[in-house]
């Protein structure tokens, strides 16, 4: 079952363009989107499984410079 989540990113000062740009670029990421408020970035991720979500954000989306904090936000199926 495919697994959907919504990672709230938080930038350093100055480092959203290149966290936009670094992490479009990775496999799994199905929208990346700067925005304003209390977080810079808004990335809409999708995984074979909750495990293989879990490996983008903390394998490849934590390890790119620029970011300050990550919150991952799982979507569920209410319907």
């Amino acid at each position: 079952m495919a697994a959907k989540a919504y990672v709230l990113i938080e930038t350093s000062v100055g480092k959203t363009k290149d966290v936009v740009r670094a992490i479009s670029k990775l496999k799994g990421m199905r929208e990346v989107h700067a925005v304003t408020g209390p977080y810079d970035v808004i990335a809409v991720v999708e995984g074979a499984d909750l495990t293989a979500v879990g490996n983008l954000v903390t394998n490849h989306i934590h390890p790119v410079g620029g970011i300050a904090r990550t919150v991952t936000c799982l979507a569920i199926d209410v319907g």
